[in-house]
């Protein structure tokens, strides 16, 4: 069974808003791809979609704009080129290589975990706290930002049980951010 990975940047008080944290430098956009090549396949909620979809997807000319240097282009290769489901009960259809998800949320992602691969990456904000409240993550994976936000979007806001996880990697980047990685703990009798 492939594991399901949650992978989000957030400060240190624990705002999840894609601009909330440092810009991206060399080493945490070398991080996000590297993200991005070990999952076979993204599963996004509507808003995530639409946001990555506007940033990352290649245009149809083929070129990528002039903004993105080299390690900009390896990212948009990655996620351009991942397969992608879309959990979303408003959008009318999806393409870039993406299919929607509209039945239940738990046998859809169980069905997904049992297809042959390395993993699934999701991102975001809402679908990421259905998925935990359901234990449906396998890997939490966070890159803390030295910042302090002070408002914005946190992370897993309003889960109704406490996530015990144990640490399995961890990563100081010149920044001062943090890669840390976790798993849910081990029941122990």
């Amino acid at each position: 069974m492939r594991p399901l990975r949650y992978s989000i940047n957030i400060t240190l008080d624990g705002c999840c808003h894609h601009e909330a944290g440092l810009p991206p430098d060399d080493e945490s956009m070398r991080y996000w791809t590297t993200e991005m090549e070990r999952a076979d396949a993204l599963l996004f909620g509507r808003v995530t979609y639409e946001m990555m979809e506007s940033a990352w997807r290649r245009p149809s000319t083929g070129g990528w704009p002039d903004w993105m240097g080299e390690r900009e282009i390896a990212f948009a290769e990655a996620i351009d080129r991942a397969e992608k489901h879309v959990v979303s009960s408003t959008l009318g259809g999806v393409d870039w290589n993406a299919e929607l998800v509209r039945d239940d949320l738990a046998h859809a992602v169980q069905r997904l975990k049992q297809e042959p691969g390395e993993g699934l990456f999701v991102g975001g904000v809402t679908l990421p706290l259905a998925l935990a409240e359901l234990g449906l993550i396998d890997e939490y994976a966070f890159l803390v930002q030295p910042v302090i936000a002070g408002h914005g979007p946190t992370l897993l806001a309003g889960l109704r049980e406490r996530i015990q996880l144990e640490l399995v990697e961890r990563r100081e980047f010149r920044s001062g951010a943090v890669a840390l990685h976790y798993r849910p703990a081990r029941a122990t009798a």
